[in-house]
């Protein structure tokens, strides 16, 4: 009798298992739960982008307290930060953004660092090239991109844009050049007249 009763009993390596397997599965069903979030995808280009900067638009200088200056063009809408200053008319944009460096950047710096952690945190980022190149304020670092715009506030539409960044570094401080506008629009002049505008006062 007692040989059949001590055959049915589970064995302490089973009792153990089963235990386990009961306390793991709340964590196993929150991670069934949790959701696959799709990667943001690139939205097709404007058939007739709206963007271009009109061949007689009026430029203007803005010195910025920070201790810089650029030319803009007149009569876009400006907002000012403690770190920068921004320029916009519609999907058009201007932004420069001032941070510390220990070191100027180059090319290949740029590749290993700044547009890996561009393309993860931007919208949909490609990036088309990046290329050192020389400014009338010195040495600087272009990084071609194109990326989704952020959603239209009354219609939440984003569009695709083109853009441009240089990063311009001296006397341990950074200057972040980035000019946008919508995928196609033909302002290959004006913003190499912005670019060799900048200078540190």
């Amino acid at each position: 009798m007692f040989s059949k009763l001590h055959a049915r009993r589970p064995s302490h390596k089973f009792a153990i298992v089963l235990v386990r397997l009961i306390a793991a599965l709340p964590a196993a069903c929150a991670l069934v739960a949790l959701p696959v979030l799709a990667q943001e995808a690139p939205v097709p280009r404007e058939k007739s982008p709206p963007g271009d900067i009109p061949d007689n638009q009026v430029f203007v200088t803005y010195r910025s307290p920070l201790g810089f200056s650029l030319k803009i063009p007149e009569g876009w809408a400006r907002k000012e930060d403690p770190s920068g200053v921004s320029f916009e008319d519609k999907y058009g944009r201007i932004a420069v953004k001032i941070s510390p460096t220990a070191s100027a950047p180059t090319a290949a710096s740029v590749k290993a660092s700044d547009a890996p952690a561009l393309v993860k945190s931007g919208h949909a980022v490609t990036i088309v090239s990046v290329k050192d190149l020389k400014l009338p304020s010195g040495s600087a670092v272009r990084i071609a991109f194109t990326s989704n715009s952020e959603p239209n506030p009354v219609t939440a539409k984003r569009i695709r844009l083109e853009s441009e960044r240089y990063l311009i570094a001296r006397d341990g401080k950074l200057a972040s050049l980035t000019l946008s506008a919508p995928a196609g629009a033909d302002n290959a002049d004006q913003w190499t007249l912005m670019a060799e505008s900048f200078r540190w006062n």
